[in-house]
């Protein structure tokens, strides 16, 4: 993930921050029905999402986020 990226989830407000988490979750769930049906080309995305979602959990627990 690019420090670009980080920066601009660590600027948005905790409520913009919890959308954007069940938005991660949602699409990481059609990603992994994808993967058991054998849709999925690209599974590096799995990976992605899921780093990508767990940096958004971090950032809603700390208090950096506390907007």
């Amino acid at each position: 993930m690019s420090t670009k990226k980080l920066k601009e989830l660590k600027e948005l407000s905790k409520e913009e921050l919890a959308s954007k988490v069940r938005e991660t979750e949602a699409a990481l769930f059609q990603l992994r029905m994808q993967h058991r049906t054998g849709q999925l080309e690209n599974t590096g995305m799995l990976w992605q999402n899921r780093k990508m979602l767990a940096r958004m959990k971090t950032l809603l627990g700390s208090p950096v986020a506390a907007k």
